[in-house]
């Protein structure tokens, strides 16, 4: 019998996160193959997405069209260019490994030494697509993660980073604090972040947040949506809705298609509406 939150601690997401991903895999249709996920999510993985049944349903939509959509957004920017991909707050992350990434391609993983010396005992006998690099990093102490970014990013000319569900469990002035810090560094053209209206958070703390453990609890939900970026550097450059990519690819539950039939708020202004979705921000022109 489990006792307490589902998820003890922020690092359990991620085996969540992978348990999605793996069911995704095993259907006929599906929109992603990772070969590796239900090794990934473990025993514990399931059992989360079970308990999160409320929020996600069985398919874990909203995870699995993430991670479709940021698939499609690492893979363009790599044929525009890009020479080096910083997936901060890795967990079990595969796509080195399952993603058609050319061999010259840098991928750098960053995250807690805990969660990296598991995926490095169970991702040993694999071959990453890519020149794949692992760092131990305390992402949430400045100064650990400013001289990160700086070793990760000597001698590139264009960098992507991914922050995949790492931003709702912060609080604002710490995704701040992050934003500048990308901003600042000039080899970072591009930023994935994915993100959720206050409405949809409400949401989500509402049927989940007493599944967490308390350094796992949902936060960061701008009420002013991509706009909170602009005067840290950003700028959104594309922006998918989970909602909308769920219809399209036939994973949206049947009692939420009316609502893909309707507009949608402005991811710059959701106000009161319930929004979620990814966007790749670029650097803004104010800070080339």
């Amino acid at each position: 019998m489990m006792v307490g939150p589902v998820v003890s601690h922020i690092s359990d997401t991620a085996r969540w996160v992978a348990a999605y991903r793996a069911i995704e895999s095993n259907r006929p249709d599906a929109l992603f193959h990772d070969p590796f996920a239900a090794k990934l999510a473990g025993d514990l993985g399931p059992k989360i997405a079970g308990k999160m049944r409320r929020t996600m349903g069985r398919s874990g939509w909203p995870i699995v069209v993430r991670t479709k959509i940021i698939d499609e957004l690492v893979l363009a920017a790599v044929r525009e260019g890009a020479d080096r991909i910083l997936n901060l707050a890795a967990g079990l992350d595969s796509r080195p490994y399952r993603l058609a990434l050319p061999p010259s391609l840098t991928w750098i993983e960053a995250d807690l030494a805990a969660m990296v010396d598991e995926k490095e005992r169970m991702m040993h006998a694999e071959t990453p697509r890519c020149q794949l690099v692992r760092e131990r990093v305390d992402l949430a102490q400045p100064r650990a993660r400013a001289e990160f970014l700086d070793r990760a990013l000597e001698g590139a000319s264009h960098a992507v980073v991914i922050t995949e569900g790492l931003l709702i469990y912060l609080d604002e002035d710490a995704v701040r604090a992050i934003a500048r810090d990308l901003a600042s560094r000039r080899p970072v053209r591009g930023w994935i972040v994915d993100l959720v209206s206050p409405a949809v958070l409400r949401m989500m703390r509402r049927q989940v947040n007493h599944h967490l453990s308390r350094d796992a609890e949902m936060q960061f939900a701008p009420e002013n949506g991509v706009s909170f970026f602009a005067p840290l550097g950003w700028a959104p450059g594309a922006i998918r809705s989970n909602l909308r990519e769920a219809y399209r690819t036939k994973r949206l539950p049947l009692l939420l298609r009316p609502f893909a039939l309707f507009p949608e708020p402005d991811p710059a202004n959701p106000g009161g509406r319930p929004w979620g979705g990814v966007v790749r921000f670029d650097r803004a022109p104010s800070v080339q």
